[in-house]
């Protein structure tokens, strides 16, 4: 081999050797991600930008470069929570990244975490006084809190460091409006329009300025004027079709939709648009249709598929629904959307406890996932959990204050506790979230009436009315006015009105039900109820409201099998149905057969094992029955659903009195039932009778002395059980005239007294 061709085989040996020790050099390879990534994100290839920086990341784990750079590709792919992990790893590598900490404060006022939005801030404001950013972030954040005129001082800062960024002005704008500055804004809209006349949002933020005032032939001229100038964007589109539904123009809308379909092809917001309108205009058929072309068209598009799963779900096509869901979960079983697709698949196939667990598994992967705890809440109430339940939409509103179902479920959580402080502070949330449903003003409605604010409520009822006259929500709560208001003829006019534009209301039934038969008219009553289970023969709460009205006015034994066969109905048509269960277990019991009546506690029992209500029964039952056992046994899985149930604590404390059991306990127990039932005399008698066992004699007269105050409320004003135990007690404590007192008026009240003997008994000890 000659000389020179050793020579060539060492320079290419040194070649080699060089280009693979640069090839290993972590840095160089660093840099080459990051400067492909970054060629990715300009061309606004997201996806393959993640993957490029997340390489770099993964060379070097500390560098702050690599990981900012990772969260901005999250952020433009709206990834939030990836983007805040790599967000918060930039600012620990690199403390004085001020571009990171903005975006991060930015990300957690979107969050709603504003206490620590606000260490941010302070950061900034400490750091960079004279950074535009750090002020434009403390106004975003001094706008969260609503503390809109520090938020427009703020930005007009920014704008005095900057004064030629289109956001700042489009932002002061927005602040205005909020401030309910209109005049003060619209040259800060106009302005970012003449700074970045091209881009959609600045023209779009004039445009809905322009709607706000009403004037809308200028709103529509920028829209169209922002169309022509991005005819390849779709959010100036979805925001014509938006102004003209909300001129009522829907068949505008509707083509607006349709040519976005075509002409926007290949962009998912844009054949997505008019499968989005049907569902948004409730036409659920159509949605579903759309988006089955969608579906077939576009199989890779990840979020049109879930959109139509979620449809089809809608549209009780379940079968389809779990299909298509479970080929999304067998290749990403962590998938929280795919995960609360089943859930709802769940629900609607009768198995909450399945649900529970779905849900439960969603956020353990997503801790913060609104929608989870929302159907989360949802299962529990089905379970008749209500506790868990409201604690789960009470999340849901905490980790999304926009989630508007989670307010309707507070709403009616308010409702069902009687709680009308917290009805109105959902209701006015439901309000700002959709002012344009009745849902919020009629629930507001309600809460105005039941503190007595009559004019308050008829003005929102009456706003119900106004903005969706075809919506049965408006007429019911006038109904319910007028009722309470005693004007028979304009309550039932109302309820009447709301059967028509629902059918199904079980709330107009019953209170149209309730015209009549406080006008004594049970026949008028009753016929009404029949009637409309003709029209709508599944419906379980009509035959538990006819059944309720037979029950309770019934005068013959042939009144109470109707009623029972009608409760029997209601319970098969759902099974989750726990009034009608309940009402034919008593009508059951009421015609003696108690069995029977336990019988079907057991049943519901299976169905609704949450429902304290059936173990309570089912005790009492037993006692009559005087097997105290099974009754102490009921009473405690009553209590083990739920510890602070106040009717099982009273009626274990009453039968661990005549059972020779733990008083301690006992005490405990009536003392619970007293802080939940506060103007219950019979739950203040048993807690003077525990108090009178334990030889607390004084505390044991207070409290059915308490017990007595309540009965004069009461129906029955004069109970001789309390009188009785009353007079015992004041015997016990050396007080004879006042225990002669109360002894001789139980056998005044009720000369057949079941222990008249041991009333006679004792005043026949009596000295004094």
């Amino acid at each position: 081999m000659s000389r020179r061709i050793y020579y060539w085989l060492f320079l290419l040996t040194l070649s080699a050797t060089f280009f693979v020790g640069c090839s290993r050099d972590p840095n160089v390879r660093k840099q080459k991600y990051l400067e492909s990534g970054e060629r990715y994100l300009q061309k606004g290839k997201y996806r393959e930008a993640l993957i490029q920086f997340s390489n770099a990341a993964q060379v070097d784990s500390r560098s702050p470069e690599a990981h900012y750079q990772l969260a901005q590709a999250y952020i433009k792919l709206q990834q939030w929570t990836p983007a805040y992990s790599e967000l918060s790893r930039t600012v620990e590598l690199q403390p004085d990244n001020y571009p990171a900490r903005v975006d991060l404060a930015n990300l957690l006022i979107a969050g709603h975490d504003l206490n620590q939005a606000q260490v941010h801030i302070d950061y900034l404001l400490d750091k960079q006084p004279n950074n535009a950013l750090s002020h434009s972030a403390a106004a975003e954040l001094l706008a969260a809190q609503e503390e809109y005129p520090s938020a427009i001082q703020q930005m007009q800062k920014a704008i005095s460091l900057e004064s030629d960024q289109w956001e700042f002005y489009m932002d002061l704008g927005g602040f205005q409006m909020k401030a309910n500055m209109p005049d003060a804004a619209e040259p800060n809209f106009k302005k970012a329009v003449e700074l970045n006349p091209s881009a959609t949002q600045p023209r779009l933020a004039l445009a809905h300025y322009y709607q706000s005032r009403g004037r809308l032939p200028e709103a529509e001229r920028e829209v169209q004027a922002t169309i022509a100038a991005n005819p390849k964007d779709p959010a100036p589109r979805t925001a014509l079709l938006s102004l003209y539904m909300s001129e009522g123009k829907r068949e505008e809308a509707q083509k607006v939709a349709e040519q976005a379909s075509l002409d926007l092809a290949n962009d998912p917001a844009g054949y997505r648009m008019l499968g989005d309108f049907y569902f948004g205009v409730g036409d659920i058929k159509s949605a579903v249709a759309e988006y089955s072309t969608v579906y077939r068209k576009h199989p890779h598009d990840v979020q049109g598929e879930k959109n139509y799963i979620q449809l089809l779900i809608l549209d009780n096509r379940i079968d389809e629904a779990a299909q298509l869901n479970n080929q999304i979960l067998k290749s990403s079983p962590s998938d929280t959307e795919a995960l609360i697709y089943r859930a709802q698949i769940d629900l609607r196939s009768a198995k909450p406890d399945e649900a529970v667990k779905t849900l439960q598994a969603a956020l353990r992967s997503d801790p913060g996932d609104a929608l989870a705890y929302y159907h989360l809440g949802t299962a529990f109430s089905q379970l008749g959990d209500w506790p868990q339940a409201e604690s789960s939409w009470q999340k849901a509103v905490e980790a999304n204050p926009d989630l508007s179902e989670a307010h309707l479920a507070l709403a009616r959580a308010g409702i069902r506790h009687n709680d009308m402080a917290a009805l109105e502070q959902s209701a006015n949330q439901v309000i700002r979230l959709l002012p344009g449903s009745p849902a919020g003003f009629a629930m507001r409605a309600l809460s105005f009436l039941k503190r007595g604010r009559f004019d308050s409520s008829e003005s929102d009822a009456l706003k119900a009315i106004s903005v969706a006259p075809e919506a049965p929500d408006g007429y019911l709560q006038m109904g319910n006015l007028k009722l309470a208001e005693k004007n028979y003829a304009q309550a039932e006019k109302f309820y009447q009105e709301t059967l028509e534009r629902d059918p199904n209301s079980a709330d107009a039934l019953g209170s149209l039900m309730s015209v009549y038969l406080a006008q004594g008219q049970i026949p008028k009553a009753l016929s009404i109820a029949q009637a409309q289970i003709a029209k709508v023969p599944n419906n379980s709460a009509f035959y538990d409201l006819l059944g309720t009205a037979q029950f309770d006015h019934r005068k013959t034994e042939k009144d109470l099998e109707t009623a029972e066969s009608n409760f029997k109905t209601s319970a098969a048509l759902d099974k989750n149905n726990a009034d009608a269960w309940l009402k034919l277990s008593q009508a059951q019991a009421a015609r003696g057969a108690v069995d029977d009546a336990i019988a079907t506690n057991q049943r519901a029992l299976q169905d609704n094992p949450k429902q304290v209500a059936f173990y309570v029964l089912s005790g009492r039952l037993y006692e009559v029955k005087h097997d105290l056992d099974k009754a102490r046994q009921c009473y405690q899985k009553a209590l083990d659903v739920d510890p602070e149930s106040p009717q099982a604590s009273n009626n274990m404390a009453l039968l661990l009195t005549q059972t020779g059991g733990n008083l301690d306990v006992a005490l405990s127990l009536a003392q619970n039932a007293r802080r939940g039932l506060p103007d219950s005399a019979n739950v203040a008698d048993t807690l003077g009778w525990v108090l009178y066992k334990k030889g607390a004699y004084k505390s044991a007269i207070d409290s059915f002395r308490q017990a007595l105050a309540l009965t004069e409320k009461s129906k029955f004003p004069d109970n001789p059980t309390v009188h009785f135990h009353l007079g015992m007690a004041y015997e016990s404590d050396g007080q004879p005239v006042m225990a002669r007192h109360h002894l001789e008026r139980v056998l005044k009240i009720a000369p057949n007294y079941a222990n008249a003997e041991d009333v006679r008994r004792l005043l026949g000890q009596l000295h004094g």
